[in-house]
């Protein structure tokens, strides 16, 4: 029995100097970790980007759209010049660059209607956000909640371990001294062996509480992990509204409310929008572009209407009876060459066009009627969304003012047990340890105690936590 002892007070010691050096979290370190480290957060925080990208190229449709672009050709053999539309036969290259621009002046509302729905949609995803941003603040709090109060639990059974191996201590003596029966000392033995059996029992809730904890913060089970003992105490056990002042602050405050509102609205627009696809569209359109070909850079012969008289540089004859020279006359016409370059035919082969485009639908295999049927049903179904989720709110706001009330009478009473069973454990505790109770007595006084204790624990947790729930759902801040 000693060596057990002794390697028992060893291993509390070690738990204790772990604990000790552990890392202490409080309440708010916990919410934020769990918050950068959520995947539901994470993909809401995408959705959010996406509904801006939506939103940002709802507004740009409006903006008018401009392209441009080249092309470059080389030909061979029998073609057309694409300057002169000529038939040429030589090798020549072809550059075309053009450029274009068109913005829309009608089409039945649509675009406007496209703002307004991602604007909807895009407030709906922050709402979205916000929710699950809640979720995960109430989960922690609930998890961290369960956690002191394992705690709590865990201090009340070695109060228990400590005050049962007490009194073994002096049975043993009073045994030793023959004033007490050997029966004394087995009970209180195996009493001892009960509470400490209760105590793992109450660890290992402890342990399986602070995994669970990590878990929702996504955090290696490996990593040592303990949190801070906050200050709670149950604040005031009335509650001043009653549950329908509730479910109304929750429905104007609940993010998840206002996103299924925004997501019927957002619904409403997108049927406007599909039904523009039934109206005329009239878009304004513009062009220009020009060309260039090799065959046109070549030098070209430019040959005018006269011509020059040109001396011969030797003489043709001779004057009759003389020496003199007779020198003759070329007549050659006037010419000159020329290149076409880059430059000169983009400049000179220039096009522009403007115009009006009206298309009007007539029959396009019914998909804007079908589009329509969609959207009217997505309307639909947003509308039943927004009712299912106030349905949803309302349960959960009477489940948890039902839970409340009922937890602020059950602490209530506990407390006045609690105090009842002190009282009656500390006489009989008193006429145990001078043999006028018997041992059964002291275990049932015991037992009751502890049992009490642990149901005032119980109780002051869960009616923190509904008390806060409330508070969540009036739109008060649950975290201080």
């Amino acid at each position: 029995m000693n060596k057990f002892w002794f390697l028992l007070a060893m291993m509390m010691a070690q738990n204790t100097f772990a604990q000790n050096n552990a890392n202490v979290w409080t309440l708010r370190q916990c919410v934020d970790y769990a918050m950068q480290n959520s995947l539901n957060v994470q993909r809401n925080t995408y959705n959010v980007e996406n509904a801006e990208i939506d939103k940002s190229q709802a507004w740009m449709a409006m903006a008018p759209t401009l392209n441009a672009g080249s092309s470059f050709g080389y030909n061979w053999g029998r073609s057309i010049n694409p300057v002169t539309n000529q038939f040429t036969t030589r090798e020549i290259s072809s550059l075309s660059p053009n450029a274009s621009s068109g913005v829309t002046v009608f089409n039945g509302m649509r675009i406007q209607n496209n703002i307004k729905a991602s604007t909807k949609n895009l407030a709906a995803s922050e709402a979205e956000l916000e929710k699950a941003k809640n979720d995960v603040i109430l989960d922690i709090i609930n998890r961290y909640l369960t956690v002191v109060f394992n705690k709590e639990l865990v201090e009340n059974a070695k109060f228990q371990l400590a005050s049962s191996q007490q009194q073994l201590d002096r049975t043993k003596k009073q045994v030793a001294a023959g004033s007490l029966p050997i029966s004394n000392e087995l009970n209180l033995e195996s009493q001892v062996a009960t509470n400490e059996l209760n105590l793992i029992n109450r660890e290992n809730a402890l342990a399986l509480s602070l995994l669970q904890l990590k878990q929702a913060m996504q955090i290696p089970a490996s990593q040592e992990l303990d949190i801070e003992i906050p200050a709670l105490e149950p604040e005031d056990l009335i509650l001043e509204n009653s549950r329908d002042q509730i479910y109304e602050m929750a429905r104007q405050s609940l993010p998840e409310v206002k996103g299924a509102k925004l997501r019927v609205e957002g619904s409403y627009y997108a049927v406007k929008a599909a039904k523009g696809n039934l109206y005329p569209r009239l878009t304004l359109s513009g062009s220009i572009n020009s060309n260039y070909s090799s065959a046109n850079d070549e030098p070209q012969p430019i040959i005018s209407d006269g011509f020059d008289v040109i001396p011969t540089e030797n003489p043709i004859g001779f004057v009759d009876g003389s020496n003199s020279p007779v020198f003759g006359y070329d007549a050659r016409f006037r010419s000159f060459t020329s290149g076409y370059g880059y430059r000169e035919q983009l400049k000179d082969n220039i096009f522009r066009q403007a115009g009006l485009n009206l298309t009007i639908p007539l029959f396009n295999g019914f998909q804007a009627r079908a589009n329509i049927r969609r959207q009217v049903i997505n309307q639909r179904v947003a509308e039943i969304t927004l009712k299912q989720t106030e349905n949803t709110v309302r349960q959960n706001v009477e489940t948890a003012y039902n839970d409340a009330f009922a937890a602020a009478k059950t602490y209530t009473s506990t407390e006045k047990q609690v105090k009842a069973r002190e009282e009656a454990f500390r006489m009989t505790k008193q006429r145990f340890e001078i043999g006028a109770a018997n041992f059964v007595e002291y275990q049932v006084a015991e037992n009751d105690l502890f049992q009490s204790k642990s149901d005032l624990s119980r109780s002051k947790y869960d009616f923190i936590f509904k008390k806060r729930l409330l508070d969540f759902y009036q739109g008060k801040p649950i975290l201080d």
